[in-house]
């Protein structure tokens, strides 16, 4: 009888390859099939294209999969499509697994934040409980622009929270209170309501703003009044120290 392959969920860091940690690298080298995640369905991987930079991929089966982006909330049954791509993901991968081979999911930054990757593993787990995952983690975008802006994220007794801006206002605005520092993530498509939120609090002088942290084209807003009507690429991300 074959021994089940493992699911190794990897994180690939923010955007720049010499990001990928070594074990990371190790762990796609050695797994002969990566399950690759993409945002649009005829679109590329970001995670593919940061991963397959550091490690030679041409002998690796590569299995694309589509997952919707769409909000998750987590004491609300996901939507339906959320659910049929999280399950057929699973049995693909749970397919591969019961071959023998390994399959590798690289991630973007570190997969304990806001990863698809942990609805894949809850997915497996329904599907095969003898399934076994391990996760590789990565530098997190947060951890990353916060080094870019050469700022702690918190220090002493401060508190820190991170979130996705595209959610609940109220909820964001009684962080925005009661907070030391607070990241935000996913900022590109409700910018103006955070700066407006920002000024409300006078914070925005307490904010910096990294566009695409750790690539080539990355911009630093120390005044994010400047960003004016300039589209933020997805890979944007907020941190506000009091």
């Amino acid at each position: 009888m074959k021994k089940q392959g493992i699911f190794y969920v990897v994180g690939v860091g923010p955007g720049d390859p010499e990001l990928l940690t070594f074990k990371g690298a190790r762990i796609l080298k050695k797994c002969p099939v990566w399950l690759v995640p993409k945002a649009h369905a005829n679109g590329e991987s970001t995670a593919f294209a940061i991963a397959s930079q550091m490690v030679d991929a041409a002998d690796t089966e590569i299995v694309s999969h589509h997952f919707p982006m769409k909000h998750v909330h987590r004491n609300e049954r996901p939507d339906a499509e959320l659910l049929d791509a999280w399950q057929q993901a699973a049995e693909r991968v749970v397919d591969i697994l019961r071959s023998g081979r390994d399959v590798a999911f690289p991630t973007l930054g570190d997969p304990a934040i806001y990863s698809t990757a942990f609805y894949v593993c809850e997915a497996l787990q329904l599907a095969d409980a003898d399934v076994v995952v391990e996760v590789i983690p990565g530098v997190s975008a947060v951890g990353a622009t916060a080094a870019v802006a050469r700022v702690p994220l918190c220090l002493g007794d401060e508190h820190l929270v991170i979130i996705p801006a595209t959610f609940n206002d109220s909820r964001i605005r009684e962080i925005l209170s009661v907070c030391d520092s607070v990241a935000f993530m996913k900022v590109h498509r409700v910018f103006p309501k955070i700066l407006q939120m920002l000024e409300e609090f006078q914070l925005v002088e307490k904010a910096v703003l990294i566009e695409k942290t750790s690539l080539d084209e990355q911009k630093i807003w120390t005044d994010l009044r400047k960003v004016g009507e300039h589209q933020l690429h997805y890979f944007s991300t907020l941190i506000i120290r009091k």
